[in-house]
């Protein structure tokens, strides 16, 4: 039987959130898609039945809005950039613990647990990964209990974790893998389906 999960989530303050994409949506205010993206993911997320904590690591007013709406835990923001802010957000869990990006508009919650569970099939003391669609960059890290996360999140950071000793998942897990930084990213999460939010605000727009 699986064991449940706490997830963690950092966002950045949308005015810094998601640069590349800004303007990806003609019409649409880019701290407004940014959010869209962010609660889309936490909303898939809490979605999934073998997730049991959602933790938010975010300064931003109107994203910890968002994530309390969704049943997630706010946790104020670090010093240090997205790795520290991983590493916050997992400090004091005694269980298995799982570092997701908050942006995965197109996110199934099945697929999630699929790979959550693949990862529980593994080896009980070896962090995993699942690398995003174009295989340099990561999705997901998790860490069995008593595992330090250890983050590499950054420019080729699937070969950073890989290098740590972390081990790749792979699987058919398409909405997982969809991270999107630029507006052929927001397209290819629109043509897999986008949660409600972001579908709200890109429906009959051009995204690339």
């Amino acid at each position: 039987m699986s064991q449940p999960w706490t997830v963690v989530v950092p966002v950045k303050r949308l005015t810094a959130a998601k640069t590349r994409l800004r303007g990806g949506v003609p019409g649409v205010p880019h701290e407004q898609l940014a959010l869209a993206l962010a609660g889309d993911t936490l909303t898939a997320v809490r979605a999934c039945a073998v997730v049991a904590e959602v933790r938010v690591v975010t300064d931003d007013p109107r994203v910890a809005t968002t994530a309390r709406l969704t049943g997630a835990r706010v946790l104020p923001d670090v010093a240090g950039g997205l790795n520290a802010a991983f590493r916050h957000g997992a400090a004091g869990t005694d269980g298995w613990v799982a570092a997701l990006t908050a942006d995965l508009p197109a996110l199934r919650p099945a697929e999630l647990a699929a790979a959550l569970a693949a990862a529980q099939a593994g080896p009980p003391d070896v962090r995993r990964f699942v690398a995003d669609a174009p295989g340099t960059g990561t999705v997901l890290l998790v860490a069995p209990p008593r595992v330090p996360l250890d983050p590499r999140f950054g420019p080729g950071s699937a070969a950073a974790h890989a290098a740590s000793g972390a081990r790749p998942l792979t699987g058919d897990w398409p909405s997982l893998r969809r991270d999107v930084d630029t507006a052929d990213d927001l397209a290819a999460a629109a043509r897999l389906g986008l949660g409600s939010a972001s579908a709200a605000l890109t429906d009959g727009c051009r995204t690339g």
